[in-house]
């Protein structure tokens, strides 16, 4: 009779026996007693904000302190990788329109291209309303006399026009790397404010106008994911964008790691920041303040990117500022401080 083979061994469930001699723990026990090697000093950890802090004051002292491009071993100026030159965003219509007496004659006066001027009928003439006919009669600019219904379509019913509107092409953004070359051969210490990801025309404008009036000379919105300078940016502004210029990044993580090279600290807004925004210590130099979006603040890249991310302190039953604040309440924080002697 056969057997059933219900007494053998499951294939597989016998350990095999090692081949060669048999290891021990050895020397493992004693090495996990001795210890590991001192933990290197804060600054010496790159990912540490005393490493990044070290490495851009590093960065900072190989670029002359003035954010000038780096220069070859044979003294001729070297230009770093440019990125691609952003493309201006579709418009679905040809022109933009600027409304509001403030916005309008500072348009006007910084010169930027107008298609036409619209006046409403009876309107009321005050100072600004005078100037704007003087400016645009001796430039030679169409003006056009409409009914207010008709300004309210073209601003947008939920503008406040004031009576007057601008109709102006498309606007030309700068590129990052020829702000920065412009800002530095005035002889200025570069302050300008990155966006990303920030989405609300309203936030751009209150940013513009806070930058020029703290002393800063320009502002960067990536090309993606980001809003433009659209008519209700402009009349945030308050006529500030007439005279700020906006440029636009193709990728705003290498355009910070471009300025980063050429010694420009760059700092992002958080709430969770590492430096209160009274501790900075670099206000006095070259600088770019990152403002993240209204939801979702700063992107990881741009985190990673960031040579320190600073807090502003708050009472504890606020939740958050938003950016356009933010902004504003650290513009003024580093216009302080670079008024120091």
């Amino acid at each position: 009779m056969k057997s059933s083979g219900a007494n053998k061994p499951r294939a597989g469930a016998v350990r095999k026996a090692r081949k060669g001699p048999q290891v021990g723990s050895g020397g493992q026990g004693r090495q996990a007693l001795e210890g590991k090697k001192p933990t290197p000093k804060a600054e010496d950890r790159p990912y540490h904000p005393a490493g990044k802090a070290k490495a851009a004051k590093e960065r900072f002292v190989a670029a002359g302190g003035n954010a000038r491009r780096p220069s070859s071993s044979t003294g001729a100026p070297q230009r770093p990788q440019q990125q691609s030159r952003p493309q201006r965003p579709k418009q679905t219509d040809e022109f933009e329109v600027v409304t509001g007496r403030n916005s309008v004659l500072e348009a006007l006066r910084a010169k930027i291209p107008v298609t036409a001027l619209y006046i409403a009928t009876r309107i009321e003439y005050d100072d600004r309303v005078k100037e704007i006919m003087q400016i645009a009669t001796k430039r030679g600019l169409p003006i056009l006399e409409v009914m207010r219904p008709e300004l309210d379509r073209l601003g947008g019913f939920d503008s406040v026009h004031q009576g007057v509107a601008l109709k102006v092409p498309p606007y030309e953004y700068a590129h990052p790397t020829d702000l920065l070359d412009k800002i530095v051969s005035q002889g200025k210490v570069p302050l300008l404010v990155a966006l990303d990801g920030v989405t609300d025309p309203r936030n751009l404008g209150a940013i513009i106008r806070s930058v020029a009036a703290f002393g800063g000379q320009g502002v960067i919105v990536p090309q993606r994911r980001s809003v433009g300078l659209t008519a209700a940016a402009w009349k945030t502004s308050a006529g500030a964008a007439a005279r700020t210029p906006v440029a636009m990044a193709s990728n705003l993580t290498q355009t910070l790691k471009a300025f980063k090279e050429r010694g420009v600290f760059v700092l992002g807004l958080a709430g969770d920041g590492d430096t209160p925004l009274p501790d900075l210590t670099w206000a006095k130099e070259p600088l770019v303040v990152v403002v993240g979006s209204e939801g979702k603040g700063l992107s990881r890249l741009v985190t990673e990117t960031c040579d320190a991310v600073v807090s502003i302190p708050i009472s504890a039953a606020t939740e958050s500022l938003n950016a356009g604040i933010a902004a504003s309440v650290t513009l003024y924080e580093i216009a302080k401080q670079r008024a120091k002697k």
